[in-house]
């Protein structure tokens, strides 16, 4: 079978605008690659692309993205207006979608949390990640987000330490996740549409790192060492260090001082 065709596609209602348009393939190199061609074609908004095995997906700081099978690979194609939405709030948005899609199926005892700016945790060890791409075509302007969950198996990666879902509870078939992950993605959409950014905020702070966490932030300055103390309005991680309150825009966190 052509691996560019897709075995499956399917449509996921929304709350705002049509639905979304899912397509399911064997096995792709990369969803974002293949989502970020597709907006440069034109494709409209709601596209869904869903990969049952990925053989070079990309994560962020230029890192691959290690998929064994049997995990989520999916990337989305949305086209918001920048202005109204600045590209720097989405991983908050697809972040919260993603943690209240997956958190569900954990048994208790388990918990799901965010890591500041785009990564889930199970347990204090990586088990999901997003990868934001935005960029202007003939079609006009469009934004990917790529988002890859460790479902029933951690890549075995040197000197990372992951977690897979499977650890915290039996995982549905992938194609149930997307659709879940696509609805609560929705939510938010719909939430940050009516409200604003102060909800997603506050939900975020819920469900990540508690204020005063020792972090350390790897920058372009170097590594900073300080705790955690919160996001700003504008989604700034604002890092406390002997010096006072640092506010930082990029940069790898590690959680423990």
């Amino acid at each position: 079978m052509d691996p560019s065709i897709p075995v499956t596609v399917m449509e996921v209602p929304r709350i705002l605008g049509g639905p979304w348009h899912l397509e399911i393939y064997d096995m792709l190199g990369s969803t974002s690659d293949l989502c970020l061609r597709r907006a440069e074609e034109g494709a409209a908004e709601g596209l869904a692309i869903l990969a049952l095995k990925q053989t070079q997906g990309r994560g962020s700081r230029g890192r691959g993205w290690v998929d064994p099978g049997g995990n989520l690979s999916m990337s989305v194609l949305l086209r918001p207006c920048m202005d109204a939405t600045p590209i720097g709030l989405w991983p908050f948005i697809a972040g919260l979608a993603f943690h209240d899609a997956l958190a569900p199926w954990l048994e208790q005892g388990h918990r799901l949390t965010l890591k500041w700016p785009n990564d889930l945790l199970l347990d204090g060890r990586k088990v999901a990640g997003i990868l934001i791409e935005g960029g202007d075509g003939d079609a006009g302007r469009w934004l990917s987000i790529g988002m890859g969950a460790n479902l029933r198996v951690a890549p075995v990666i040197e000197g990372r330490d992951l977690a897979c879902m499977a650890q915290g509870g039996p995982v549905p078939e992938v194609g149930k996740v997307a659709r879940a992950v696509l609805t609560m993605l929705d939510v938010w959409i719909a939430r940050y549409a009516s409200d604003g950014f102060a909800p997603v905020r506050a939900a975020w702070l819920e469900r990540g790192h508690p204020v005063g966490t020792p972090i350390r932030v790897m920058a372009r300055g170097g590594m900073v060492h300080g705790t955690f103390d919160g996001i700003g309005e504008d989604g700034l991680l604002h890092l406390r260090t002997p010096d006072g309150v640092r506010r930082v825009s990029t940069g790898e966190v590690l959680l423990g001082g």
